[in-house]
């Protein structure tokens, strides 16, 4: 009989730190237990890739975007129809808009990668927006806050090239602010009560 054998009587494997492994099985599986059961109790825990629900999306498409001065205004603004109402947008606000969502954009460029002759390899784009959801009803801000997005050109010795870059920088940029401020739109509308 082995010296461990003899202070263990009864055969059983043990760590060194005095906790068996059954139990620390038995631990972690009890954890996972109470998390998944949190998720279905109606605490507010959603997944993360889940889909919005059926009241997120009604309350989407209850939203009146206001029209956003500038090109990049107007590319935002038409992602953001297009993730609210779908392709069904027609020109025309919901039929009868709950809420109200008002977006101001301040946009920059700044050059980057100056050559040794003076002359710039590359722009960075930047948009920021600030935004508000008001309630139509009671005239009171539900949600506000701001959202920034940077996207780069390269500079071509070719001046099409160089406008055509700057473009799609600029849709990349207002792409980006749309997805960020819809994400935020609809976890926040889902979130109301029905």
């Amino acid at each position: 009989m082995s010296s461990s054998e003899a202070s263990n009587p009864a055969g059983k494997r043990h760590s060194g730190n005095g906790i068996s492994r059954r139990s620390l099985l038995r631990a972690v599986g009890l954890g996972l237990a109470t998390g998944v059961a949190g998720c279905a109790d109606g605490s507010g825990f959603r997944p993360l890739y889940g889909t919005l629900g059926a009241n997120a999306n009604a309350k989407m498409a209850q939203v009146e975007f206001t029209p956003i001065p500038g090109r990049n205004g107007q590319r935002i603004r038409n992602e953001l129809l297009f993730k609210a109402y779908g392709g069904d947008y027609n020109g025309r606000p919901p039929s009868t808009p709950k809420y109200r969502m008002e977006i101001a954009v301040r946009e920059s460029a700044q050059t980057t990668l100056v050559l040794t002759d003076g002359t710039s390899a590359s722009m960075i784009y930047q948009i920021d927006a600030r935004f508000q959801l008001i309630d139509l009803e009671t005239k009171k801000v539900l949600l506000s806050g701001s959202s920034q997005s940077r996207a780069t050109s390269e500079r071509f010795a070719n001046v099409f090239s160089n406008v055509r870059a700057a473009d799609e920088a600029q849709d990349r940029a207002s792409k980006s602010i749309a997805t960020d401020l819809s994400a935020r739109l609809a976890g926040f509308l889902g979130g109301l009560p029905a």
